[in-house]
């Protein structure tokens, strides 16, 4: 009889367990090797082991783990700085999580109301087919009934609407609507990218409507779309932006940015945090930064993601029985799936391939933004054994 776990039972594992990483693999404790081309859900976007980020927290490791917010923390003075002088921010607040980022946000556009003199303005409008974080907060903000289920009644100042649609989008803003908050390109929701024109057309309606426009980068930023942050493929700016997953590269942390008009109501003791922005966290985000703003890094990126999405769309085209389409933008891709997403899920992880599901039966793949040609060759043959597996047609 098996024992039973003594962990909450709030997740469906796979029955393996790795025990290192090598770049862009993963080695289970039978020493099994995996593409993982999942990558922690968009987070160890430089691979596993990276050498530098290894140096780097050991390092820091032998120095000093916590002081607390009480005092200065150097890192975050540096970090800070390199994520304002390569972004539109003015203002950082480091956390621990993503959903802390996005908690931090959330506070940035209420408070900056309350700044002005309009406490009353608290709503905030998002988007079906978000996903935001697992607070009770951020779960009212995705709006998903599967995930506020349960949990009492939903926090109240949220506001969905339909997915790029303008007309619905300014039926809802009223005199109490704060800020409007969306992901630039959909994660959970399906790897749907927001169209540029309406990205535009949001920072032309905050601009007239007194808003402040909150973009969640938390998945489609840190170089996964080739460039540092998605919002730049449109050439808006937000007023706030949430970051996480990869810009600690599998250490835990995240960042709330804004412009220091957003960041305004923030004043001393309105809003703090025990661990976020820790000596570790630190020194591994700025790490990641060494590596990300090295000349050639995005354009890289850019390049091999013009490739596997070239593989990509010839094998969606020849098993048009298993896949769709092909969605995404640089190194965050989605196959829409024809048979269910978790069939195909499973049939790579048999290949050997490791990928994430997604909402509107999408299959997530998030390689390490550093994963090599020859890799990226073995994911598309492991794709198309896949493919040619689930199908039951001729191929043409």
């Amino acid at each position: 009889m098996t024992e039973q776990s003594p962990l909450f039972d709030t997740y469906a594992r796979a029955p393996i367990a790795f025990d290192h990483g090598e770049g862009s693999w993963l080695v289970d404790t039978r020493g099994e090797r995996y593409l993982d081309f999942g990558g922690g859900i968009a987070v160890s976007a430089l691979g596993h082991a990276h050498p530098h980020l290894v140096e780097t927290l050991r390092e820091q490791a032998g120095k000093l783990w916590h002081t607390s917010n009480l005092y200065q923390v150097p890192g975050q003075e540096k970090l800070a700085r390199r994520l304002v002088e390569a972004t539109f921010a003015d203002k950082v607040f480091f956390t621990n999580s993503g959903a802390e980022a996005m908690e931090c946000a959330i506070k940035t556009a209420r408070r900056y109301h309350f700044a002005n003199g309009h406490p009353e303005r608290f709503r905030i409008i998002t988007f079906q087919g978000a996903f935001h974080g697992r607070t009770l907060a951020t779960i009212a903000a995705g709006g998903q009934p599967k995930y506020i289920e349960g949990f009492g009644p939903k926090v109240e100042g949220f506001d969905q609407v339909p997915f790029d649609d303008l007309d619905a989008l300014k039926a809802a803003i009223t005199d109490e609507t704060a800020a409007i908050v969306i992901e630039p390109v959909q994660g959970e929701g399906g790897i749907r990218p927001v169209p540029i024109r309406f990205l535009r057309e949001l920072r032309a309606l905050c601009d007239e409507k007194g808003l402040l426009l909150v973009f969640d980068e938390i998945q489609c930023g840190m170089g996964r779309t080739g460039k540092l942050f998605a919002y730049e493929w449109a050439g808006v700016e937000p007023d706030i932006m949430a970051v996480a997953k990869a810009i600690g590269g599998g250490f835990p942390m995240g960042a709330c940015l804004a412009t220091e008009e957003a960041a305004k109501g923030m004043v001393p003791g309105v809003h703090g945090t025990t661990y976020g922005g820790n000596p570790l966290a630190m020194a591994v985000g700025n790490a990641v930064l060494d590596v990300m703003l090295e000349d050639g890094f995005l354009e890289a990126v850019r390049d091999k993601a013009l490739r596997f999405k070239q593989g990509l769309a010839s094998i969606v085209d020849r098993y048009p029985d298993v896949l769709e389409e092909i969605r995404g933008e640089g190194l965050m891709l989605g196959l829409k799936c024809v048979v269910p997403n978790t069939t195909l899920v499973k049939e790579l992880y048999a290949n050997h391939m490791l990928t994430v599901p997604a909402g509107d039966n999408v299959v997530r793949i998030l390689p390490p933004l550093t994963a090599t040609d020859e890799e990226i060759a073995i994911a598309l043959e492991d794709i198309e054994k896949a493919a040619e597996s689930l199908s039951g047609g001729d191929r043409a």
